[in-house]
């Protein structure tokens, strides 16, 4: 047991690494709030674009959900960390994982929300033209809100993955939570600060873990 403690709950350790981890939390933090609200407005511009109804708009929309679904989250960083500036566009380690996310994760919200969209009935929207709404005004006030509702354990689900997936910041050498975690552990010679950091991870994603518990279990009730 002491042996346990002292290799991953170790005080001393975890007294010098804090600054690091708290560096890197904030940075974790600064990345979450940064690419869940663009890949949410993203994926909510792809779906509304998939309702204009033009053909060739939905061939070139299919093509990039397609893609940017199937591409790696890591391979599409890195290509546009290091490969970008071989064809003169250099971009920040910060605009480089936001840019990269926003590409991943705008196709999976994309997905979701057009599945939202889509579970509403046409006569809704005939229902808010008929009061004198445009279709604009009616997809915006009656339709989305009703999707929303819909689709929600996914969205909750989807961020949850996206905010894990901000630990691949790290590979950039953005100071986020495990970068930092990896250089306290290096200075130390202690896997403390990985220890710590895991533990950190969960208490960040954890409520959004109950979150989406509780919205599958009032889902199962109202199906029952």
């Amino acid at each position: 047991m002491h042996e346990l403690i002292e290799n991953f709950a170790n005080p001393e350790v975890l007294r010098e690494s804090w600054p690091y981890l708290l560096q890197g939390f904030w940075m974790t933090v600064e990345l979450c709030l940064l690419v869940v609200p663009l890949g949410l407005c993203g994926g909510l511009a792809v779906a509304l674009l998939g309702k204009l109804g033009l053909r060739w708009l939905n061939i070139l929309l299919m093509i990039y959900i397609d893609f940017f679904r199937a591409f790696p989250p890591l391979v599409l960083l890195i290509f546009v960390y290091y490969a970008l500036p071989m064809l003169g566009v250099n971009i920040p380690g910060v605009a480089a994982v936001a840019l990269a996310f926003l590409l991943n994760t705008s196709a999976y919200y994309g997905e979701i929300f057009r599945a939202g969209i889509e579970s509403i009935g046409r006569g809704q929207t005939e229902a808010a033209r008929s009061t004198g709404l445009t279709r604009l005004q009616a997809l915006v006030h009656v339709v989305i809100p009703q999707a929303l509702r819909n689709v929600l354990p996914d969205l909750v689900s989807n961020t949850l993955e996206v905010m894990k997936m901000t630990a691949l910041a790290s590979v950039v050498a953005l100071p986020d939570l495990l970068r930092m975690a990896r250089l306290a552990q290096g200075s130390t010679y202690n896997p403390t600060p990985l220890f710590a950091a895991a533990v950190i991870y969960f208490l960040l994603m954890w409520p959004l873990v109950r979150l989406l518990s509780r919205f599958e279990s009032r889902i199962l009730v109202s199906r029952a």
